[in-house]
């Protein structure tokens, strides 16, 4: 249970909701540093109050949760959720547009791959927009929720969701940090975070962060800033209002990434482009607002309410490899590439409210902590965009016809840039008004048992302006859950859960029909481990997923589809975190992921056939991170240095082909030291051994190379 002190209730009655962690809250819970300890003495937190969570600790929760902290973030100097998502092994990477979006698989299923991977911020719908990939600054912790969360969350994939917890204005203290940095490729970066009181009841943080630089790859030039201030109300002893704004821009070009010719991955050293450079950036835009009321109305009852708006824009042209083997060139003379050119703009609108009542009480011996709670989610999103396509082989066409770029020795601006033609102008609606209940209920002191459900109300919309047509849809649907959590001992807890859910299909059928949603179920069970007093904890988790009414060709119109695939994933895996004696963190994260069709079809996006047991694409079957982390006293100065290591195993890199990409193994060093009072040097080096390894792959024309040995070194200021 959630409990504060009451002698200090103008802070603890509106600390928000998203700050409130326990210390062995998750598989990378934070230590709080001096500083921290000092801001948080006025209140006791023994356990975790956010949306869709209620007031449970996580050994309580009937699900594998595991939180990557800022700390966590801040030693390996991660700037990209992309790579903070790294760190959990029940992550993976998916095809990213070209850099300009997040996509990531949790447990092996990773939703509509043209479309940003969802993820909520602050409890809130927050990713499905085409805002650029998210930058870390002003990220208190990242949560991955494994498992059958839908049944409250709704409109989910079944392997779990990820929730940004942001940076909140903490009231009635001033504090702040300040970093600059130099890294590999002329990687400039800059950041601060300042919490300014400015009365015992207002606080406004302001967050920035701005970078510019070159990368590894050829013409890639990069341009990225941001602004994320947040304001702290306090409206009385036990209510807090609470606003965020999110301002960000990214300008980078578009990046296919290489060619593996004939299964040579060194066809093209992993520098090289092989867009044109003519193309310019593509820019993509966020602006995003929440505003949050959270109310304690006693010690058992509270309340929340909260809105969000975000608004984001993708522009730009890229020149992109020709997938189609009919067209591309480079299958007959081994290095004229085909490219086609396509040109983007994706806007979109997401707006969200959301209300939430937490409670407890007691049935004769029993006692239950319920969440009741509605929600309206409206997105709406226009996609424009236009195509050129090289010429088919047959009709023998010049390397200008074809927009031809010579692999082993490119010339950019060879030929005046096509033009294409109008090949999507759609504007597509989804709205939703969806209502849940939970109920945990004690039984014992050792058992407490879960049921709950989700009842959404969802209409679809599209309006093709191409074709001239307008469709329409309303489905609605009930997603169950339950489960069961035993304390075995203190230190070890044992859970099972089960629980449907459902997402969205986009699109039509070739009658203009709207997709029937994608339909989930998920079971889970597991082991949940504290040791050392709470400084080390982890989860044993085994888990079993399927989905149906999956995208695929339709055998009868080519080039449309239907929702009839079915697929599966299932596995094992073990999350440790904590601190050892003698000043050491430790993280472990293993995943083992079996994820594979269960119906013969064919592939929408690359028209291949599909087979019962084929993997899914970029999903390896075993994943691991680890890492340690020594803090220590030398003379005067305080000083950590750490080492990691990811492996990531061998992948399907094309649906419904032979195509994999090989596995690797990442090392990485980190390190910091006071070199004064409040002043701290910084470094870290990634991909130590300067691994030639591979990201996430679409096909063998379209591989995205992992960076090489990378370094950062930098100076952060505290105050």
């Amino acid at each position: 249970m959630l409990r504060f002190t009451r002698n200090r209730r103008l802070l603890a009655g509106t600390l928000p909701f998203a700050i409130a962690l326990a210390p062995s809250g998750g598989a990378l819970a934070e230590e709080a540093g001096a500083e921290g300890e000092e801001r948080s003495e006025a209140i006791t937190v023994n356990g975790v109050r956010q949306a869709y969570r209620g007031d449970f600790a996580v050994s309580e929760i009937p699900q594998s949760i595991s939180e990557i902290d800022a700390k966590t973030l801040e030693q390996n100097g991660i700037q990209r959720l992309t790579d903070a998502l790294d760190l959990n092994a029940s992550v993976v990477r998916q095809n990213t547009l070209g850099g300009l979006w997040d996509a990531f698989a949790i447990r092996g299923f990773a939703g509509d791959e043209n479309m940003p991977s969802g993820y909520l911020v602050n409890g809130f719908n927050g990713g499905r927009g085409f805002g650029g990939q998210r930058d870390t600054a002003g990220i208190e912790r990242v949560e991955v929720l494994k498992g059958p969360a839908a049944a409250l969350i709704g409109r989910g994939e079944p392997g779990g969701t990820i929730n940004l917890v942001t940076k909140q204005a903490e009231l009635g203290c001033s504090f702040g940090t300040a970093a600059i940095q130099y890294g590999s490729w002329d990687r400039v970066r800059g950041e601060a975070d300042v919490n300014i009181s400015l009365t015992g009841g207002l606080t406004v943080r302001l967050i920035g962060y701005g970078e510019e630089g070159d990368t590894f790859r050829d013409h890639v030039h990069q341009s990225r800033w941001g602004f994320l201030p947040s304001v702290g109300l306090a409206l009385g002893p036990d209510t807090r209002l609470t606003y965020d704004l999110e301002k960000t821009r990214v300008s980078v070009p578009f990046d296919r990434g290489i060619v593996v010719l004939d299964g040579n991955f060194d066809t093209v050293p992993r520098s090289r482009f092989l867009g044109e450079a003519g193309d310019g950036d593509t820019i993509a835009r966020a602006e995003g607002h929440q505003l949050r009321l959270d109310h304690q109305f006693s010690d058992r009852w509270s309340l929340l309410v909260g809105g969000s708006i975000r608004d984001t824009l993708l522009t730009g042209f890229s020149s992109d490899a020709e997938t189609a083997a009919s067209r591309q060139a480079l299958y007959t003379d081994g290095r004229s590439l085909s490219r086609q050119r396509r040109s983007r703009r994706y806007d979109a609108r997401h707006y969200v409210l959301r209300v939430e009542l937490a409670g407890e009480f007691e049935t004769g011996a029993l006692t239950h902590r319920v969440l009741i709670g509605a929600d309206y989610d409206n997105f709406d999103y226009k996609q424009l965009f236009l195509r050129f396509r090289p010429p088919a082989l047959s009709t023998n066409p010049t390397a200008q016809q074809g927009n031809v770029i010579d692999i082993l020795d490119p010339v950019y601006g060879r030929f005046a840039l096509p033009v294409g033609a109008t090949m999507m102008d759609r504007t597509d609606h989804q709205r939703s008004i969806g209502a849940y209940v939970q109920d945990q209920i004690e039984v014992t002191n050792r058992l407490q048992v879960r049921i709950g459900g989700r009842f959404d109300h969802l209409t679809l919309e599209t309006d093709n302006r191409l074709t001239s047509q307008n469709s329409r849809r309303k489905r609605s649907r009930f997603s169950p859950q339950a489960g069961v959590v035993y304390e075995l001992s203190d230190p070890v807890t044992i859970y099972a859960a089960y629980g449907q859910g459902f997402r969205a299909n986009v699109g039509t059928n070739v009658n203009g029909q709207i997709f029937d949603p994608e339909n989930s179920e998920s079971f889970e069970a597991g082991a949940k481990l504290s040791l050392l007093g709470g400084a080390l904890t982890g989860t044993l988790s085994v888990f079993h997923l399927t989905k149906a009414n999956v995208l695929a060709t339709d055998p009868n119109a080519p080039g449309f589809s239907l929702a009839l695939g079915k697929a599966r994933s299932r596995g094992a895996e073990f999350d440790l975190a904590g601190k050892l004696p003698g000043r050491v963190d430790v993280l472990v994260s293993y995943a083992y992921v079996d994820a594979e069709a269960r119906s013969a079809m064919v592939d929408p996006n690359t028209s291949f056939q599909v087979q019962v047991g084929d993997a899914l694409v970029n999903i390896p079957k075993h994943n691991l991170n680890m890492q340690l982390a020594k803090s220590f006293t030398l003379g005067k100065r305080e000083v950590q240095i750490g080492a990691g290591m990811q492996y990531v195993g061998k992948r399907c890199g094309e649906t419904g082909t032979d195509f994999m990409l090989p596995s690797h193994a990442l090392f990485r060093l980190f390190g910091k030291v006071d070199v004064m009072e409040h002043l701290e040097l910084f470094g870290s080096v990634t991909n130590l051994f300067d691994e030639r390894w591979y990201a996430n792959s679409y096909s063998p024309l379209w591989v995205q190379p992992g960076a090489p040995r990378t370094g950062t070194i930098g100076l952060r200021a505290r105050f």
